[in-house]
Parts: structure tokens; sequence; C-alpha cells
């Protein structure tokens, strides 16, 4: 059976580690994981730990089995389907030269995209939808050159000397 995506939603406890094991039983017997986001829950005792991967069903069910009987892992849950809600969230940096400024924010903002940084040539945005809106956005904003897609997750952010902000934000090479 051919391999499909899957998403995996784990509540477990918030012990230094956990994270390291879950990740180890995935790529100790060669399962890749193509997006995982931990972030504790409103109890700090408890983290929720998502993971995105392909799988065929069978590989995913052993995989489940084993994620179960990790200790430290309190439940388990997949979340494929059409009836979980699901947002993919992108922090963008795209080549903008005054030329093409207009356009590329009139994209932006036909995304509903907030426009975070603005440089001499460049824009950093973030957006969020569905994983096909984000997608075609990018598809929208390939022609003008987007110079950094970092994916999901948290980005540490260092001056821009071109910003025109107070403060800027860099979070990547821009």
């Amino acid at each position: 059976m051919e391999p499909r995506k899957y998403t995996l939603t784990m509540l477990v406890e918030n012990e230094p580690g956990v994270t390291a094991r879950i990740t180890g039983l995935f790529a100790g017997r060669g399962y890749n994981i193509e997006t995982i986001c931990g972030a504790p829950t409103a109890n700090p005792k408890m983290s929720r730990i998502t993971i995105t991967t392909w799988a065929s069903p069978q590989l995913l069910a052993q995989c489940m089995k084993q994620i179960q009987r990790l200790v430290n892992v309190i439940k388990l849950r997949d979340m494929t389907g059409e009836e979980a809600v699901k947002r993919e969230m992108a922090l963008v940096c795209v080549k903008a030269p005054p030329a093409d400024r207009k356009q590329v924010e009139q994209i932006i903002s036909d995304f509903q995209g907030r426009l975070l940084d603005k440089g001499q040539a460049h824009l950093i945005f973030e957006v969020t939808g569905d994983e096909m809106t984000v997608d075609v956005m990018l598809e929208q904003l390939a022609p003008f050159g987007i110079k950094n897609w970092p994916g999901p997750g948290s980005w540490p952010c260092t001056g821009n000397p071109d910003s025109s902000r107070k403060y800027p934000c860099f979070p990547f090479n821009c």
C-alpha cells in the first residue's frame, strides 16, 4: 500500500529527554519525521507533541504501538483526516525591489499575510492557512524570488541593516 501523510499528536510528560526518545524511536526504525512541534500545555507537567510523517498504514500502526509503550507518553492520537482542524504557519522572506513591491504586497494581502519587516529589496511576512492555501501563495510569489522560507517552527531574530524597523527582526539570511 502507498505511503500517505499522517499527523500524530501526543500528550507527554514535560520532562527532559521525552522528545529525544520519541524522535529516536522514529529514526531507529527508519521512519522519517516531516514536521515536529512541541509545546507545554496549560498543565505545566505535560506537553503536546505533534508529528507529521509519511508511512504505509502497516508502518504507522507499528510506530503507534511503539510510541504508546514509551513510559512518558500519556496519550497518543492519529489526527489524520478531514475532521481535524489543521493550520500551517509560514514565515517568508521574498524579494521585493521597488518596481515589484506593490504587486508582492498585494499577493501577501490577498492571502491575509501580515508584513513584519520591510527592507530595501525584500519583505518578511507571516501567513496562516491550510497547507494548500499556503502552497498556492508561495507559488504566486515564486517568480519574484523567495529568498528564504525556513518552514514551521520558532525562529530567532537578529538585526537587519536595511530594515525599516527601529529594532529589526532578521530571522534568517534574507
